[in-house]
C-alpha cells in the first residue's frame, strides 16, 4: 500500500486544493501517470503517480482543501485489502485539518461576510456580476488577501515617488520593434533598468531574516500579471544576466502561460523585488502594497504628455510616474532614493540598456 502524499511543491506552499481526479477508482496507474489536478496560491498543476499500482480510495476530495504531507490518495497491489477504518481515519483527519485553515483564513480577511449574505440574495460567478451580487472569494483572491494583510501588518513601509522623461525611451522602444523579432514592452525595459539598479544598491534585493538581512543570490525580478479569478506574480529568472530581448522573450513566454494557467511554482518563486503595472489602464500613480519576503515593489504609472520649456520654445515631453514602496526594516530612505534615481536616470538614457 502507498499513501500518496501532498507534497511540498514549493517553499512557500503549505497548503493545495484537490481540483479534479485524472483517474478512477480501480484503476491501474504506471508511474509517471496523471493522478489528479492540483491548485496551490500561485499555480495548478497536474500530479504524477509516484509508482505503479492500482487505485484503492481516493483520501481527499475534489474542491477539498489539504495540507502539505496529508494523504490525497491510496495506491496498492492487486488483491490488497484497505481497512476501511483507516480510510476513514485519514479522511477525518484532513476534514479537522481543513476546518482549522477555514476558519483561520475566514477571520483574517473578512469582516461580516455572514451579515452581507443575509442582507443579499444570491451568490453569482464573477462572468455574471450585478448590483447586489455576492462573489465568492477563489482560493486566489484568499491568499492574496491573507499575504496583503500580513504585509501591511508586518512590514513598516516608506514611499518614494519620481517622475522619469522617458520621450527617447519611447522612440528607442520603438526603433527595437520595428528591427526585431521579438516585441519590447515597456515592462521589459523597466525590469532591465531595475535590474541595474539592484546591482548597484544589492541591498534592495534584501529580505529580513531574523536579526540579520540576507540579500538575494540572484536578481529575479517579479511582474504581476492580472488573470481570469485574480493577481499572479511571474519571475524573470537572473534579469542582470539578460539583454532587453532576452527579458522580452521570457517575459512573453511567462504571461502567456499566466493567461492560459500554466505557469508553474518555479515560475513565481524567487523575486527579490517585483514591478506592478497600471499605465495601460489610465492610472498615472499609484502605491502597491510590499509582497511578504521581499524589500519593495514598484509602481508604474501611465506614459503622458507634458509641455516642458526648449529654450524659447514649449515642447511635448512624455513623463512616466515610478512609484515604490519599500521595507524600512531593509533599507533606509537614501538608500531607497538612490537606487530610484537609478532607475529613473537609466530609462531617460536608452543607451543605457546597450
Amino acid at each position: 500500500m502507498i499513501e500518496v502524499k501532498l507534497s511540498q511543491l514549493g517553499e512557500t506552499m503549505e497548503e493545495g486544493t484537490v481540483v479534479k481526479y485524472l483517474v478512477s477508482v480501480g484503476d491501474a496507474v504506471a508511474k509517471g501517470d496523471l493522478l489528479y489536478e492540483l491548485e496551490t496560491d500561485k499555480a495548478t498543476m497536474e500530479v504524477e503517480s509516484p509508482a505503479d499500482g492500482l487505485v484503492k480510495a481516493f483520501i481527499a476530495q475534489e474542491g477539498q482543501s489539504i495540507s502539505v504531507d496529508d494523504t490525497v490518495l491510496i495506491l496498492g497491489a492487486e488483491g490488497e485489502k484497505i481497512a476501511k477504518k483507516f480510510v476513514s481515519s485519514l479522511k477525518s483527519k484532513i476534514t479537522a485539518g481543513n476546518n482549522r485553515n477555514d476558519n483561520k483564513l475566514e477571520s483574517d480577511i473578512q469582516t461580516g461576510a455572514s451579515d452581507i449574505l443575509e442582507s443579499v440574495g444570491g451568490i453569482v460567478s464573477k462572468g455574471n456580476i450585478k448590483l447586489g451580487s455576492v462573489i465568492p472569494l477563489n482560493r486566489l483572491q484568499k491568499i492574496t488577501g491573507q499575504r496583503m494583510l500580513q504585509s501591511k501588518r508586518e512590514i513598516p513601509c516608506f514611499y518614494l515617488k519620481a517622475n522619469a522623461d522617458v520621450t527617447e525611451l519611447v522612440e528607442f522602444r520603438e526603433k527595437l520593434n520595428k528591427s526585431g523579432d521579438v516585441k519590447v514592452s515597456y515592462n521589459d525595459l523597466i525590469i532591465r533598468a531595475v535590474a541595474i539598479g539592484l546591482e548597484k544598491f544589492p541591498i534592495m534585493a534584501g529580505q529580513l531574516d531574523g536579526e540579520a538581512i540576507k540579500i538575494a543570490e540572484h536578481i529575479n525580478i517579479g511582474l504581476a500579471i492580472s488573470v481570469e479569478g485574480g493577481l499572479v506574480v511571474a519571475v524573470i529568472k537572473d534579469a542582470d544576466k539578460k539583454n532587453v530581448t532576452e527579458i522580452a522573450r521570457d517575459s512573453a513566454a511567462l504571461i502567456d502561460k499566466a493567461k492560459n494557467n500554466k505557469l508553474g511554482l518555479t515560475d513565481m518563486e524567487g523575486a527579490c523585488i517585483s514591478i506592478s503595472n497600471l499605465g495601460r489602464f489610465g492610472v498615472e500613480s499609484f502605491i502597491p502594497i510590499v509582497i511578504p519576503g521581499q524589500c519593495s515593489i514598484l509602481g508604474i504609472g501611465q506614459i503622458v504628455d507634458i509641455c516642458a520649456p526648449d529654450g524659447e520654445e514649449t515642447v511635448i515631453r512624455k513623463l512616466m510616474s515610478i512609484s515604490i514602496s519599500v521595507n524600512h526594516k531593509v533599507a533606509n530612505g537614501a538608500e531607497a532614493s538612490e537606487f530610484l534615481d537609478l532607475i529613473r536616470k537609466t530609462l531617460e538614457d536608452p543607451l543605457s540598456f546597450q
